[in-house]
């Protein structure tokens, strides 16, 4: 009999997947797997669980949560000596890298996709000691989605983001940042960077050049705004990701590896998966080609509005 490994956040997104537990784990066992469910105890417990399963003889890991916690997962698969497939329940606020694989926003359809669906290899991003599977970023609103309460994001979801990143509007400041990748080397005043390995950012950004096997990042980089009519040029320029034509605002390149070097007195904190990730003064970032098999869905099912 196979064995899955179910790792569990019962309070990712609105706290609504527990009531799913019990039809997900009959599924499953109606499958002919036997299911071990592992409820998440405290900050990195996803991480110590993802690497016992993969060294004690299961044969499938299935995560039900949000980015944290399938960051945590990762973190644990990365760091075993033998990798399991993945397989993914969203159940989060924004689950960036589960739109990014077509994979099914309702819980018991994730299931059938993960049942019927095949591993893929996955790309997975380092940075620095830590991996990550979709975003590295720093500057303006990346306090947002690690200060923002769990109970905030419950209610208002992807708006919270929003709000909470327009109270802080008064008190934004670039940084100074130095970028080096490959033969080149950037020096700016940058509003917001980020290094992506996703089709979108909290559903308001689209990459449309992103693969997930390709060992590239997709980088963003963002000038403040002098004035308002720059304002405007740079909504314009991410709304329509017109991020070449509007080079005077935007850096957008993609690469395997970079280095990000502050500039500043004191080093900026970046945000990884949504979680605090530092604040050093030289961040190297790492793309690892197809690192992880997550199990993806045969067809994917047209995505439709939260």
């Amino acid at each position: 009999m196979k064995r899955i490994y179910l790792i569990c956040n019962f309070f990712s997104g609105k706290a609504s997947i527990g009531g799913h537990l019990s039809k997900i784990i009959n599924r499953f066992t109606a499958e002919g797997y036997e299911v071990t469910v592992h409820p998440t105890q405290h900050a990195g417990d996803g991480s110590e669980r993802a690497r016992y399963a993969c060294e004690n003889g299961f044969d499938m890991i299935v995560c039900c949560g949000g980015d944290g916690t399938l960051n945590e997962v990762i973190q644990g698969c990365m760091m075993s000596a033998g990798v399991l497939p993945i397989g993914y329940i969203p159940s989060g606020s924004t689950n960036d890298f589960a739109r990014s694989l077509s994979i099914p926003k309702e819980p018991m359809d994730a299931v059938e996709s993960i049942l019927s669906g095949t591993p893929s290899l996955c790309d997975i991003g380092q940075f620095n000691n830590q991996f990550f599977t979709y975003i590295a970023a720093f500057g303006a609103f990346t306090e947002v989605s690690y200060q923002t309460a769990q109970p905030v994001k419950n209610v208002l979801g992807h708006t919270a983001y929003l709000l909470s990143g327009m109270s802080s509007l008064a008190r934004i400041k670039t940084s100074r940042m130095r970028i080096e990748y490959e033969d080149k080397i950037l020096e700016d005043d940058f509003l917001y960077g980020m290094v992506t390995n996703t089709s979108s950012v909290a559903k308001l950004l689209s990459l449309p050049k992103y693969q997930k096997d390709d060992g590239l990042f997709e980088v963003t980089l963002i000038r403040k705004p002098r004035n308002l009519v720059d304002l405007q040029h740079i909504i314009t320029g991410l709304t329509n990701f017109r991020l070449g034509a509007e080079r005077e605002y935007f850096e957008y390149f993609r690469a395997s590896e970079l280095s990000v070097t502050c500039l500043e007195e004191e080093p900026v904190p970046w945000t990884v998966d949504g979680e605090f990730g530092g604040q050093q003064v030289v961040n190297t970032i790492r793309n690892h080609r197809k690192a992880l098999p997550f199990i993806l869905p045969q067809t994917p099912l047209p995505e439709t509005e939260a």
